[in-house]
């Protein structure tokens, strides 16, 4: 199947009010580590990601942030779009994706983990993901000044689901605030570490007052789903143009 017929034509964007709306979740966009790295297809290409934004581009699609997202989900707006999310705040996607997004005029949100801004990913190392960057407060900064979205991943990358209730509200609460004192303005969406939930962690991310949350279940957002468990679509490091605008527009 063509992309042209997977998209469908583009005259007909205002009648797609109300439509599933995908978003994509992205971890690394950098080099491949060398095989058998633990987790390796997280790592995206700078080059796949650049050419993957292209491809929306000139297919009509508008990339956004989540907090973009929400006018068009609600119906105030039309068009088509898709949500850009990246997980952990990563310093390679600060170096490699942001002017690829910058180029083709599109937003997106990253998630923070707060204790690690201006570290590195420590909570993968007893898995055995090789060592990365995170971004510092000042790229941090960066990246909101130029339009995109801060959200937070919690303070160390837990599963939420399995510890007890007051860490998990610790870790969510404190995520939060240290982002906004970092940036001096609200940060208003979550993100599930390793999609790891539970209701009783659903319910402790509506106590902290975020308004959207995302998390690892497949499939398009549509205008009747929670706002806190809203599912995504993975991008691998094998995943070709074609097979991204298959995520984009199939269930």
């Amino acid at each position: 199947m063509s992309a042209a017929e997977l998209i469908g034509d583009p005259k007909i964007d205002k009648s797609r009010m109300g439509m599933p709306i995908p978003i994509l979740m992205y971890h690394q966009i950098d080099v491949l580590p060398p095989r058998p790295a633990a987790y390796r297809y997280l790592t995206v290409s700078p080059k796949s990601f650049a050419r993957q934004m292209t491809w929306l581009k000139r297919l009509g699609f508008q990339g956004l942030s989540i907090r973009d997202l929400m006018p068009y989900l609600f119906g105030s707006k039309t068009g088509r779009v898709v949500g850009i999310t990246f997980d952990d705040g990563y310093r390679n996607v600060y170096e490699h994706a942001l002017p690829v997004l910058q180029s083709v005029g599109f937003t997106a949100t990253n998630y923070f983990v707060s204790g690690q801004v201006g570290g590195y990913n420590a909570w993968d190392e007893h898995i055995g993901i090789p060592y990365s960057s995170c971004m510092t407060k000042t790229e941090m900064r960066e990246w909101a000044s130029l339009g995109h979205e801060i959200g937070a991943h919690t303070v160390d990358h837990l599963w939420l689901a399995q510890v007890d209730p007051p860490i998990a509200r610790r870790q969510i609460n404190e995520s939060r605030d240290s982002l906004v004192d970092m940036l001096g303005q609200a940060v208003t969406s979550f993100s599930y570490p390793y999609g790891d939930l539970s209701p009783v962690v659903r319910d402790l991310v509506s106590e902290a007052g975020f308004s959207t949350a995302v998390t690892t279940r497949r499939g398009r957002v549509r205008a009747h789903d929670d706002r806190l468990l809203l599912p995504r679509r993975i991008i691998r490091a094998s995943d070709s143009s074609l097979g991204l605008l298959r995520k984009c527009v199939t269930g």
